[in-house]
């Protein structure tokens, strides 16, 4: 054979192959854009009483005009579907327990399946059912009647590229209808994930373990400093307080059977996968400016709630429109929405605007429970468990039974994941009985009212309406601020918070740890009254900031909680607004904007000048502290110094505390965190700053601190190179946000960057008002939770508002829409808010009509 035929059999053998791949390239394309949904012309919707319009903008987003409610949710329900159904339909299986039906033989997902049966998210959403209001129930059975229709007849494949996916290594069946308990189940996770300061009180009881001293663990979570960093509301604004609150109780958190079935408590919880955001980071900003110190002379509102980072985003803007504004149809509201639920959860309407931020309550209290077999201890006697058995189907594997247990306290969490994680426990007549365990007091787990909540605020035209709506959202508690087009401001806290009594006694039972759950004494008195809770309406100030911090001033309002953040980012925000009402009183929503976007750093502010008073000998290891002479004390993405300063911090958290605290306690580096260093920097000799991993030397606060800048130094020049002028906080702070279920390594790179946005580099950090939070306890700088959305609301003209989403209104990765508001996002730039009918007229891109 020539060369010459040598060469043609290799091009032909080429050209096969690259018809091939071209084949494989077309089929997948083919495939990922199957479920993308129709957005022009028209669509039959059965069930509508009159034709619906969707008109959608440049980005997606989607505005619904409709005759009647019904029509307008159903047609929600259908849009919902058409964007986002996988993320529904995953959001279901997990709340339900269910999720190992859906991704088959996996461990991570049975044994959230376990803990989420035990609390019984579904039992109670399905109790809540028979409790809301009938407006609210026919809201819910549209919207699941618009998203049937959608399912009605198609393919998984047809749906979601995520079920094709799966369906290569299961068996995939079309999804089940929609159930109205789906929503309402959907409202127990966030609540999970935004429910308090359950976290605290475990990581206090595992830290009074090692350091065996009560005022040692109460110095790691420190009081609020409203001497620095003020509440939300002032003394002028609240009474004084009328709660009993609980002192102390004689629990003995030294044995070791006890700190064992609290392992195991935490074991289970941790399992729980986080749909909302959970942790250091999770939060939100809020604040309201009255019209004397704006352009317009209305007020104007932002809110940017910090949760985690997911593809896609958790919100899904939308507007809902009735045609007619009346008794029949009153809904006239646009904001950011969940993806399985009816109508919007922040945003505004034609009267008033709103925000929301995590007031972080205690509404949740582990109780120790001394077992024998099927009954508990209670004052001297015993009294029965309620047991239940669960089944819980595994797709492609033999279905997996628990046993459920429940006191009168809640579900027992310490052996959901591993039976033999107890420790015996002595009962009141000195036998020793079966174990210990741990059950959950929350409030979630009564059935309420939120899902009327979220309905009646998208129609609230004033502070009464506010009120109103305070009274039904009873999980989770959240502070809400708004204003209205007619000049006012206000502030409500809702939620159902848990009265807890006085009893003295050796450690703090003000919810702040575990409680012994034998004794009645130590059982929740009741709520607080709705009506005692704190709200404000027109302050004298013109400003309300809503950022997670305290609430009322010490002694004023009901007794909430003492886990709050400590307000670091609030008095930012408060300082900021300050400075600009006294230098012209002309705020706009570009002002607003700017203060969202603020990125100085108050750990700097703590730390920083102390750092550059120590000696550093080595030319080479100072070269760091030389960045911090200089620097502007703001976490930009480019700036060297800010990442010097993070490697910094971290390191003196490990320093100082790891060698003294449990591993799961490492410290995050959280609000709470800064607030303990800051008491500590005026404590040179501290016991805290000694090394015990140093035997026979004892550290102080100077050479903790010289030793972390010189770490610092050395590991940055192996993570970003020798020259400190190429280091670059967005180097080492990237923001990732992952799918929930193809994000994982164990899948094909090809799947991976279909489903998951390309990482962008950002600045911000922790307590940061730009609040890209990060984990100091890890390795990595990446972000763990940040401004899930920005919005702000101008209340003298509504067009004049702007918003932006994490990713984009899509849940397709095929779709253009899935991430074209990422880089937006992470630039720190956002959208014209179009709501006025002429307005959203102008900005639409296509129209599609539902007709009956």
């Amino acid at each position: 054979m020539s060369r010459r035929a040598v060469r043609l059999t290799v091009v032909s053998v080429a050209i096969v192959l690259v018809v091939a791949l071209v084949a494989a390239i077309v089929a997948a394309v083919v495939v990922i854009r199957r479920p993308l949904p129709q957005t022009s012309g028209s669509l039959k919707l059965p069930g509508l009483t009159a034709p619906v319009l969707v008109t959608r903008d440049a980005r997606g987003i989607p505005t619904i005009t409709a005759k009647t409610s019904a029509d307008l949710f159903r047609a929600q329900g259908y849009v919902a579907a058409q964007d986002r159904f996988f993320e529904m339909d995953y959001r279901r299986h997990v709340t339900a327990g269910r999720l190992s039906e859906l991704v088959g033989e996996n461990e991570d997902a049975l044994e959230a399946d376990k803990v989420i049966r035990t609390f019984g998210w579904r039992r109670v959403a399905q109790q809540e059912w028979s409790l809301i209001e009938p407006e609210t129930k026919a809201a819910l059975q549209a919207y699941a009647d618009g998203v049937n229709a959608y399912l009605d007849g198609k393919a998984p494949s047809q749906i979601a590229v995520e079920y094709t996916v799966l369906g290569l290594q299961l068996d995939v069946d079309a999804p089940e209808k929609w159930d109205p308990v789906d929503s309402l189940a959907w409202l127990k996770a966030m609540a999970w994930d935004l429910r308090g300061n359950y976290d605290d009180e475990l990581s206090r009881a595992r830290t009074f373990a090692s350091v065996r001293d009560v005022k040692k663990v109460d110095a790691l979570f420190p009081t609020y400093p409203e001497d620095t960093n003020a509440p939300i509301l002032s003394r002028a604004d609240v009474v004084e307080d009328t709660t009993t609150v609980a002192s102390q109780h004689p629990l003995d958190l030294h044995d070791a059977d006890l700190q064992k079935a609290l392992d195991a408590a935490d074991a289970a919880l941790t399992a729980v996968p986080h749909l909302v955001g959970q942790g250091e980071g999770v939060g939100s900003n809020s604040w309201v400016v009255g019209g004397d110190h704006t352009a317009s002379g209305k007020p104007i509102l932002a809110n940017d709630p910090h949760l985690s980072i997911s593809a896609p985003g958790i919100w899904q803007q939308i507007g809902l429109r009735c045609a007619q504004v009346g008794t029949a149809c009153p809904y006239d509201v646009s904001g950011f929405s969940f993806a399985g639920m009816p109508g919007v959860v922040i945003g505004h309407n034609a009267q008033l605007a709103w925000g929301l931020t995590n007031l972080g309550a205690d509404v949740t209290d582990f109780f120790l429970e001394r077992v024998n077999g099927t009954v508990v201890e209670r004052d001297g006697g015993t009294e029965p468990m309620t047991i239940r058995t669960e089944t819980i189907k595994v797709n492609g594997a033999e279905p997996v039974e628990i046993e459920v247990r429940s006191t009168r306290h809640g579900p027992i969490i310490s052996d959901v994941i591993d039976a033999d994680a107890v420790g015996d426990a002595p009962l009141a007549d000195g036998s020793v009985g079966r174990s210990y365990a741990v059950s959950l007091g929350w409030t979630a787990l009564a059935p309420g009212h939120t899902a009327d909540a979220l309905l009646s605020i998208d129609t609230a035209r004033d502070a009464d309406d506010i009120a109103k709506v305070g009274r039904l959202l009873e999980v989770p508690s959240q502070n809400i601020v708004f204003a209205t087009t007619d000049g006012h401001i206000g502030y409500q806290a809702p939620g159902r918070i848990p009265v807890r009594a006085r009893i003295p006694g050796a450690v703090p039972s003000d919810g702040t740890w575990p409680r012994p759950g034998w004794d009645s004494a130590y059982d929740w008195q009741g709520y607080v009254d709705p009506t005692d809770m704190p709200h404000a309406l027109d302050p004298a100030s013109g400003v309300i900031v809503a950022a997670n911090q305290q609430v009322t001033p010490r002694g004023t309002g009901p007794f909430l909680t003492k886990d709050w953040d400590y307000g670091f980012r609030s008095q930012r925000i408060l300082d900021l607004l300050g400075a600009a009402v006294e230098d012209d009183g002309t705020l706009g929503v570009a002002d607003m904007a700017t203060i969202q976007l603020d990125q100085h750093n108050p750990y700097a502010d703590v730390l920083v000048p102390t750092l550059l008073s120590l000696n550093i000998e080595n030319d080479f290891d100072d070269d760091g502290q030389d960045l911090l002479r200089t620097w502007d004390r703001t976490n930009a993405k480019d700036s060297a110094a800010a990442a010097y300063f993070a490697a910094v911090w971290a390191d003196v958290l490990r320093l100082a505390f790891d060698d003294d605290l449990p591993d799961a306690e490492s410290p995050d580096g959280g609000s709470r965190w800064l607030e303990v260093v800051r008491e500590l920097l005026s404590k040179p000799e501290s016991p805290w700053w000694d090394d015990r991993s140093t035997p026979g030397v004892v550290e102080g606060r100077d050479e903790v601190l010289t030793r972390a800048m010189v770490n610092a130094r050395r590991q940055l020049t192996a993570k970003l190179g020798r020259d400190p002028q190429d280091w670059a906080w967005g180097r080492l702070h990237v923001a990732a946000p992952e799918h929930a279920v193809l994000g994982g390594d164990s899948l094909p790179a090809l799947v991976r960057r279909l489903v998951n946005p390309q990482p962008l580099q950002v600045g911000g950090g922790s307590s940061i008002v730009d609040a890209t939070a990060w984990d100091a306890s890890s390795d990595s700088y990446g972000v763990t939770a940040g401004p899930s959305m920005r919005m702000v609301v101008d209340l003298g003209d509504l067009d004049s508002s702007t918003w932006v989403n994490l990713t984009g209104s899509s849940g397709h990765p095929a779709s253009k829409h899935y991430t074209d508001q990422f880089a937006a996002w992470a630039h720190g730039t956002t959208y014209p808010w179009p709501f006025s009918p002429a307005a959203v007229q102008a900005d639409a891109s296509d129209h599609l009509t539902f007709t009956p």
